[in-house]
């Protein structure tokens, strides 16, 4: 994960002002792709189609 936020930090530099609520919910997401939990791109679109 820590790759994704340097590029943003690159791409955007003023990224890093989020609130409190918007920080809780960037490391929560942070946790959950970490533990592998979300869903593939092929998955998402293999419901659609």
């Amino acid at each position: 994960m820590e790759n994704s936020k340097e590029s943003i930090l690159a791409w955007d530099p003023d990224f890093t002002k989020v609130t409190a609520e918007e920080k809780k919910k960037i490391d929560k997401a942070d946790e959950e792709l970490a533990r592998g939990e979300y869903v593939s791109h092929e998955d998402v679109w293999a419901d659609v189609g």
